[in-house]
């Protein structure tokens, strides 16, 4: 299928698939200039130019052969990619675009020697709309290859992201490394607006990273000490040293690459809906070419009718029609990529636009995927950064992910001026298994746990807390969060609730599907009270829990039973069977994951507002595709007879010179839209915004 989507593209350039774009769009410009500077004696040397002008022709022995001879290099050298390609096209019993291009020019070429050597009498000279057909044709053609040469950009792009080389630290200092010679496990020194060379973590310092070029979003992020880094990120004002985690192929931004390589390789039903049109203006082409001939020839005017059935076939030829789709692919994937939207499967693209639901995994898509602190209660006097403060102490030297949220939250709170800075110290810590963590912190006793470990200290849980504090466990516990209780010599100082903490792009991604009519469900393996307080939280339309993994695409064929179209989100290995059922699936975050491999989209960032990025670029390049194929298709039908002559009575006659401008000018047009979409901003904060 691919092969005969692309085959008169492919054909024509004498290439396939991704790439050499560029090399192609030189050679059609070689082609063009000197085919230019040879068509220009030829046209001058035409009679029939001379005489539509009123300048006398220069005459000198051998002045006759320069429009034959010029005319014959022209059509062997200039026309040689369209024979190429229309033989092609006739071997593979494939007719279309190149096709139609090569019997024009063949037969004003013939048709011309015919005349040239007087034979049968005819008055056929076509040299000059010969050579002006031609590099018209070639004209278009190169434009064509620069556009989508400049389309597939995005991969030149991506590779420019990366450094030349990498400063290495070793024992012996930095040295510099080319990237090749980077090893995982290496430490590189990242200087203030420097480029990371690999993907890695951060093993010291702390600075504010521009990853807009990977996932589209405008503002830098702060990354510090345990921080992931992406290969081709810029630290924009401090310094970083960055444990190398993955290199060359195994990069995020390497699977970028890849990723956008096999968007502008694949195929859609857009592009075979438009080789069904350009099928259709072949044989109507060819019929109303026949027709035109047969109809010309029978009153008795056999020279109008070669001129006639000549001009339909340039006027035909579905040039802006191969155009209009590629084109429009071509920029809209690579106009997603910049925004960090990667298009595997064009397809999937168009579907979008269709989709009635959105299923969201919750876990890691919704959610942070990891705990953190949203809510704190205390007993008496106490306040809520006091009791994190003692907590944090105790936690500091866990590796817990609760104890590091507890940390984490003590650290936050520092920062912003709501606690002191510095932490106090514990010693004596103390794990005890299931139950909580213990140690000496200002030279009392404190220690964190859980409901057990309350039973374990004498206070019968929640009974004996003071009735507010009593309220907020009983709530945080009925929205299934982990609850730990601080004891400070015995006495309970207080409670801190712990959950998976919901993004807050979440909110705008919810809100904003809503606004654009489409429903919102979200699909996890977590507990019904853990999910409704979720779904709750953010306005979510249905809900799915206790979701073992296998189970997940069953729940996309459910709500594909109700006739609904599912465009599924998730970032896991086992989204992949939900991921490959959906309409859509849609892998968040880049990576290496199998779910990628699921997916016909991937989100370069964390963010499920991405997701409107994709619905907007499906709706705006479908429409562009439409209004594309509308005018290639409707602007032959119309000009067609016209060519064909059925205006001649009126004096109205189209040459094939003028049917190539015509034509030319369709190209333009198709061009000049379908460049509109890189107009279209996809930025997450936008498109939410609408």
């Amino acid at each position: 299928m691919e092969e005969h989507e692309h085959g008169a593209h492919a054909d024509h350039a004498g290439h396939s698939g991704h790439g050499g774009h560029g090399d192609h769009a030189a050679q059609f410009k070689d082609r063009f200039w000197i085919s230019l500077a040879l068509a220009v004696p030829v046209v001058f040397f035409s009679e029939m130019f001379a005489d539509l002008l009123g300048y006398n022709r220069p005459d000198f022995t051998g002045s006759g052969l320069i429009a034959p001879v010029l005319g014959t290099v022209i059509f062997v050298y200039g026309g040689q990619p369209f024979l190429t390609g229309g033989w092609s096209e006739l071997k593979s019993r494939r007719p279309g675009m190149m096709l139609l291009i090569s019997m024009a020019i063949t037969v004003a070429f013939v048709a011309s020697w015919v005349t040239t050597l007087e034979i049968g009498g005819f008055d056929l000279d076509f040299w000059w709309e010969l050579a002006l057909l031609i590099v018209i044709m070639l004209l278009g053609h190169w434009l064509e290859m620069r556009a989508l040469g400049a389309a597939s950009g995005a991969l030149d792009a991506l590779a420019a992201l990366l450094p030349d080389s990498a400063e290495k630290v070793t024992d012996d200092g930095v040295v510099e490394v080319m990237l090749h010679d980077l090893r995982e496990g290496d430490v590189v020194l990242v200087r203030s607006g420097g480029r990371v060379p690999a993907d890695g973590t951060v093993v010291e310092g702390q600075a504010e990273v521009d990853e807009s070029m990977i996932t589209g979003e405008s503002r830098p992020v702060a990354r510090a000490v345990g921080d992931s880094v992406v290969a081709g990120t810029v630290a924009t004002d401090n310094a970083l040293r960055v444990e190398i985690t993955a290199v060359g192929d195994d990069t995020a931004l390497a699977g970028i690459q890849r990723l956008v390589a096999e968007a502008q390789a694949s195929s859609s039903r857009a592009q075979a809906l438009a080789d069904r049109a350009a099928a259709f203006l072949f044989y109507f082409a060819s019929i109303a070419g026949l027709i035109t001939f047969v109809v010309w020839t029978l009153l008795g005017e056999l020279d109008e009718a070669v001129t006639r059935t000549v001009t339909v076939l340039v006027i035909a030829c579905p040039h802006a029609l191969g155009l209009a789709i590629p084109l429009v692919i071509a920029i809209s994937t690579e106009r997603a990529a910049k925004a960090g939207v990667l298009v595997k499967d064009r397809l999937a693209l168009e579907r979008m636009r269709t989709i009635d639901v959105v299923l969201f995994d919750k876990t890691g898509t919704l959610t942070k995927g990891e705990p953190a602190v949203t809510g704190v209660t205390t007993v008496g006097s106490v306040s809520d950064e006091e009791l994190l403060e003692f907590a944090a102490a105790v936690e500091a030297d866990s590796e817990h992910p609760l104890a590091r949220a507890i940390v984490r939250a003590h650290e936050v709170r520092a920062a912003v001026g709501a606690g002191r800075a510095a932490r106090l110290t514990a010693s004596e810590f103390r794990s005890l298994t299931g139950r909580g963590v213990q140690a000496v912190v200002d030279g009392t006793e404190v220690a964190v746990g859980g409901p057990a470990f309350l039973r374990e200290y004498g206070v019968p849980e929640p009974a004996g807390l003071e009735a507010d504090v009593e309220a907020d466990v009983e709530a945080w516990k009925g929205r299934g969060a982990a609850v730990l209780h601080v004891v400070r010599d015995g006495r309970v100082l207080g409670a801190i609730a712990l959950e998976d903490e919901v993004r807050e792009e979440s909110r705008q991604a919810v809100d904003a599907l809503h606004r654009h009519g489409v429903k919102v469900a979200m699909i996890t393996g977590d507990a019904h009270q853990v999910a409704d307080a979720v779904a709750k939280e953010l306005g979510i339309d249905k809900v799915f829990a206790e979701v073992l993994p296998q189970d997940k695409d069953a729940k996309v064929a459910e709500l594909q039973a109700r006739g609904l179209k599912v465009a599924m989100v998730g970032d896991g290995v086992n989204d992949a069977p939900a991921l490959a059922r959906a309409e859509v699936g849609i892998a968040i975050g880049a990576g290496t994951d199998v779910a990628i491999e699921s997916a016909g989209v991937v989100l370069a960032a964390d963010d499920p507002r991405a997701v409107l990025s994709v619905i907007t670029l499906s709706k705006a390049s479908y429409r562009k595709m439409w209004q594309n194929l509308i005018w290639a298709t409707g602007y032959n039908v119309i000009t067609v007879p016209l060519a064909a002559g059925v205006l001649a009575f009126a004096g109205i006659l189209v040459s094939p010179a003028v049917g190539a401008v015509l034509m030319s000018i369709s190209t333009i047009v198709v061009a000049l839209n379908a460049q509109l979409l890189r107009h279209l901003n996809l930025s997450p904060q936008q498109v939410t915004a609408v």
